[in-house]
């Protein structure tokens, strides 16, 4: 499932990304939430070149946001399990194949995976650092997995039906929604269970932000975990980690932009 809101820029290649699987996924649903750009026709576009594939179109217009676009898509999804990425996302060609064999286990109510960055320099480099972080944090949380990541997660529709009203609807948008949803599953004691191979490439555009808007960003842990009175010095880390890395990555993104722009040759006689 895809909540998409005015994402001309990147919808087409995470369909594409999502079309080319290993083991084909049973549905492909993208809802649109009141884009006011190119999107909905560009989903259209793919959904007629691809006839035959199970991509869906679904609007939900009743309200602007990114919690009941999302929330709306899981409660129309089908399956026994329901994946969840971003617009931006592009899936790696055995993801589906990768939630598959997590949840052969029919303990596991929700799985998450790194990213890869696909918009940065040392693309590999930078998946073994994110997958070194997430574990880094699951150790340090001592197996109480907190960190869901919306980009990449999938969870069993049995879990999304317990936690469905118990999800915090957020109208001042202050907090981090997939980290909300881990907290609700953790306290129904449903299993959550991180998977190094389920890989999801992301785009890195939220270095574009300012230091203020990043920052804000980031400390949307700060105001899920004390929302939820989590007081667990563990929930500070992603937050520390987030903020180091902000300003040698923004300016690895500058130089990767810098060198891979195309100038194009003027012509002349």
């Amino acid at each position: 499932m895809i909540p998409a809101f005015n994402e001309e820029s990147v919808i087409r290649q995470c369909l594409f990304a999502a079309l080319y699987q290993s083991v084909p996924a049973a549905e492909i649903i993208v809802v649109d939430n009141k884009s006011t750009d190119a999107t909905v026709d560009l989903v259209r576009q793919v959904q007629a070149e691809y006839p035959d594939a199970p991509l869906k179109l679904l609007r939900q217009d009743e309200e602007q946001g990114l919690i009941p676009t999302r929330n709306f898509g899981l409660d129309q999804a089908e399956g026994d399990v329901l994946g969840r990425i971003d617009a931006d996302s592009i899936l790696e060609p055995d993801w589906v194949e990768q939630v598959q064999n997590a949840f052969a286990d029919p303990d596991v109510m929700a799985a998450t995976g790194p990213v890869l960055y696909y918009d940065m320099p040392l693309r590999r480099f930078g998946l073994q650092a994110d997958d070194q972080m997430r574990r880094f944090v699951l150790k340090l949380a001592k197996k109480q997995y907190h960190f869901l990541f919306g980009s990449n997660m999938a969870l069993r529709r049995e879990a999304w039906t317990i936690i469905r009203n118990d999800v915090c609807r957020d109208e001042a948008d202050e907090m981090h929604e997939d980290i909300d949803i881990s907290v609700h599953l953790t306290d129904h004691a449903l299993k959550i269970l991180y998977v190094p191979e389920m890989v999801s490439g992301m785009s890195a555009r939220r270095l574009e932000d300012s230091p203020k808007d990043y920052r804000y960003y980031v400390t949307r842990f700060d105001r899920t975990y004390a929302n939820h009175k989590i007081r667990n010095r563990v929930v500070r880390a992603p937050r520390l980690i987030f903020m180091g890395v902000y300003y040698p990555a923004k300016l690895l993104r500058r130089v990767h932009q810098a060198r891979t722009r195309q100038v194009v040759p003027r012509g002349g006689i």
